[in-house]
C-alpha cells in the first residue's frame, strides 16, 4: 500500500520523514499507532497489553548495547542528536540482569553431581 503512494508525486519525502503513516501518507496519532501496535503484537504471538512501541524502543536500545554497538551509533539509530539522553534514559544493561538471574537460579537450584 504504501508503495502504491510513493509512486505519488511529492510522496517520496512524507514517506521518508515518517515512520508511522496511515493510508494517505499523513501522520499517524499516537492513539493509531498504539491501537496498531496492539494488534500486530496479539498477531506475533505476544501478549498484546504487555508491550508497548516505548518498550519495544528500550529493548531495541538494550540489545544492541548488549551486543557491543558503539553507543554514538545506537543514539543515531533513535535520532538522538546525542548520547546523554540514550545513556540516562534507553540503556539498560542486559547482561548484569542476566547474570544475576542465573546466579539466582545457581542458588535456587543446586548443581547435583551425577
Amino acid at each position: 500500500m504504501l508503495r502504491d503512494h510513493a509512486k505519488r508525486p511529492g510522496a517520496e519525502s512524507a514517506l521518508d520523514s515518517l515512520v508511522f503513516a496511515t493510508r494517505t501518507v499523513s501522520e499517524m496519532d499516537a492513539h493509531n499507532v498504539r491501537r496498531s501496535f496492539r494488534k500486530i503484537a496479539a498477531a506475533a504471538g505476544l501478549h498484546a497489553a504487555e508491550w508497548t512501541p516505548r518498550e519495544m524502543r528500550h529493548s531495541f536500545v538494550s540489545l544492541l548495547s548488549d551486543s557491543g554497538m558503539p553507543l554514538e551509533d545506537i543514539s543515531r539509530l533513535v535520532g538522538h542528536s546525542g548520547t546523554g539522553i540514550t545513556e540516562a534514559v534507553y540503556r539498560q544493561q542486559l547482561r548484569p540482569v542476566l547474570e544475576h538471574g542465573a546466579t539466582a537460579m545457581d542458588d535456587i537450584f543446586p548443581v547435583v553431581d551425577r
